[in-house]
Order: C-alpha cells, then structure tokens, then sequence
C-alpha cells in the first residue's frame, strides 16, 4: 500500500466512524503485501476482519468467491473498507452486488482505487476508475454515494504514491421501506 492511500483510509475512519459505536469492520483485499490499514481500526468497540482470497499476513477470514461471499452473513457488515483491491477484480461490479448484500442498512463502504498508474498485475491489472465508475456501481448495486473524487494532482508523496491518482469513494445502503 502507497502512502496517500493510507493517509486517504486515515481521513475516512475520522469522518466516518465513531469511536463509542459498535461496529464489524471488513477489509476487503487485506492481504498484507507492502502495508495493511488494519492499525487504523483498533477500537475497542470495533471488530476489524481482513478478508482476501488467499490466506496470508493480516488475512482473518479468506472468500472463495470474490463474487458470492457466503463465508459472511447477509446484512452484517457495517463498515467495508477496500484499498488497492478492485483494479484486480476481473468483473468488479459482481463485487458491488455482494457490497449492497453483506452491509446493514446505513452502513457504509469506502474504497479507494488508482485513476492512473503503471500495470501492477496481482495476479492482474484490469481497471483504473474515475469518479464517474462510482456513481454508475452505486446506481448498479442501489447504494448512495456520500463522497467521491480523485486526486488530480500531485501531492509529491515521496514513496511515489502520486503516480496513482487515487480515487476515492464513500458509498452507503441506504434504508429499505418496509412494503
């Protein structure tokens, strides 16, 4: 994981999140290559899970299906985070279904994603979002966008994390009426 990206996740648990409520936090794409966000949510309150298709550094509980994750209850999830992982999901939006199915209602998922960048296969390289991908894979899996954009310009990160152009998004299921 790149610096901004950290730095981006950092932003988002102090916006979004609050310390004295209780909430299942899931990582989707934890595995540990260069960096996790695991320590950001250390809370006493707050059930952190790493979620990864393989087993591995800071992986708690590995998906067989990136795009059925019957390893995790319907409306269980409050929080998703995922940092660096959708570029390498071959059909992402089947990912934006299991999204919507897995978070309570109200509950919130925060991605963030390179607009921009060399090819980093892991095991592939597919996809670079812009903010408009967000506000199609919400209407598509019927979530709200909170927040999204994208870092147009080069902050000087000196881990070259500006090569990225991060995207970041902040979308939330919204209630369902009771009919």
């Amino acid at each position: 994981m790149h610096q901004s990206s950290f730095v981006r996740m950092a932003e988002f648990v102090k916006q979004y999140l609050d310390p004295c409520e209780n909430l299942t936090i899931v990582d989707l794409g934890s595995r540990d290559i260069n960096g996790s966000y695991r320590d950001l949510f250390l809370c006493d309150k707050w059930k952190y899970i790493g979620v990864d298709l393989q087993p591995g550094k800071n992986v708690d509980l590995v998906i067989s299906n990136p795009y059925d994750w019957e390893e995790l209850a319907d409306n269980s999830i409050d929080v998703l985070v995922s940092g660096q992982a959708l570029e390498h999901i071959e059909f992402f939006w089947l990912t934006f279904e299991q999204v919507e199915r897995k978070l309570v209602e109200n509950g919130i998922a925060c991605f963030i994603v390179p607009s921009r960048g060399e090819e980093h296969r892991y095991p592939v390289d597919c996809w670079r979002f812009y903010p408009d991908a967000f506000h199609a894979l919400a209407k598509w899996a019927n979530l709200r966008v909170l927040n999204v954009y994208t870092q147009w310009q080069n902050k000087g990160w000196e881990d070259g994390s500006d090569m990225w152009g991060d995207t970041f998004a902040v979308l939330q299921k919204p209630e369902r009426n009771p009919d």
